[in-house]
Formats: structure tokens, sequence, C-alpha cells
């Protein structure tokens, strides 16, 4: 199927729902468990009915929706069906729709060295060097934003405009190290680990693997 353009999406007049980067979000207010649980299980049924699989995230107060055909890398028309569906099915439980609490979170970084600075970013972010897919670092489990690298001229080392933390388990974040420098990083601060340790990639940028360890 053909992905379709920001104002077909719009003409759809899908009220719930509002595109973001390449997909379609949606956010049901549940307001306790149990009916959040109820709503994912329904949703699971249309989605099986329809043979088209959104992601779903179930938090206490609501449930947040992704729609978008991954064949097509974009929204389609099976994924406004869908999303009348899933709309029709909160609205006859009495479960309103948040269309202003979407949000999505991607981080961009110049580089004149993609294939460079690529796999260390991908190993560091997913544990997988080969997470790199054209500029794009993507985790498939949706545990982290999606890094992009905007292309630039080769220049000297700037400083660092942003700082990212990873967050791992203690007994993860050794071999993520490992991983990262093996993908062309470098160690640059260990004095304060396990509590977090400072790594660099080819072109200078920074980040912190960080544990609970030693806090």
């Amino acid at each position: 199927m053909s992905i379709l353009s920001t104002q077909q999406i719009l003409d759809a007049g899908l009220d719930d729902w509002r595109k973001l980067a390449q997909a379609l979000h949606a956010r049901f207010l549940t307001h306790d468990f149990a009916t959040g649980v109820a709503l994912v299980s329904a949703i699971g049924d249309l989605a099986e009915e329809a043979d088209h699989h959104p992601d779903v995230t179930l938090s206490y107060p609501h449930v947040d929706v992704l729609l978008m055909s991954h064949d097509a890398a974009g929204v389609t028309g099976r994924d406004v069906d869908l999303a009348r569906r899933i709309s029709d099915l909160a609205g006859g439980r009495g479960l309103l729709a948040d269309p202003a609490a979407p949000a999505v979170v991607e981080l961009a970084l110049d580089t004149a060295d993609v294939a460079g600075i690529g796999p260390f970013w991908a190993a560091l972010l997913t544990g997988d060097a080969d997470a790199l897919d054209g500029d794009d670092v993507t985790d498939p489990t949706g545990r982290v934003p999606l890094l992009w690298f905007q292309h630039t001229d080769a220049h000297d080392i700037p400083r660092q405009r942003f700082h990212l933390d990873v967050w791992l388990p203690h007994d993860v974040a050794e071999a993520r190290i490992a991983g990262a420098v093996a993908a062309g990083g470098t160690v640059v601060d260990d004095g304060r680990a396990p509590s977090f340790t400072v790594l660099a990639d080819t072109d200078g940028n920074r980040a912190c693997v960080c544990t609970v360890l030693g806090r």
C-alpha cells in the first residue's frame, strides 16, 4: 500500500490521532489499570482480525497506541482503517482520547562520518553495532529513542552541545561498554565506575554509561 500524505491523513478526520514523524499516535484515558488492560485486550482482538498490529503501551492512567505500516515505512490506508476502529472501540467504552498528549523524542547528531561513528552509537544505545539503518540508529524493541545523523562537512571537534546518560542494569553495563569500545569508541574517564563511565566516539561526542552502583 502507498504512504498517505499528511493532507490525506488530516482529511481522514481521525480526531483522536496525531501523526508524529512516521506514525499515527493516540492516547486513550483509562483512569484505572483494569480498564486499560481490558482496552489493550480488545485492541489486540481488532489487530488480529485486521492482521495489522500496532504498538500498544499500557500505563496506570492511559493506553498509548502507535500505528504505522512498517513494510511501507509510513502511514497507509490500513493504519487509518484500524485507527478508526480503535477509536470506535474506545468510544463505545466511554473512554476519551487526549490528542494533545502524544510526543516523540528523536536525537540528532551532526557528523561527516556516519560510517565511522554509527556503529559506536548503535552498540552503545541498543547493544548491537549493526542496528544502523542508513542514517538512523533504531531499536526495534522501543527502549531508546531514534538517533539520526545529520550530514555535515568535516570540522574540528566542537564543544559537545548535548549529553546522553545511558542507564543500564549493573550486570549489563560492562559488556555494553566493551561493545561500544569494540565499535570504535574510547573510554574517556572511568574514575567513577561503576557509577558512571564516560565514553566517546571518534568525533569526540561523549556519553555516560550509568548504573546504580556506587551512588
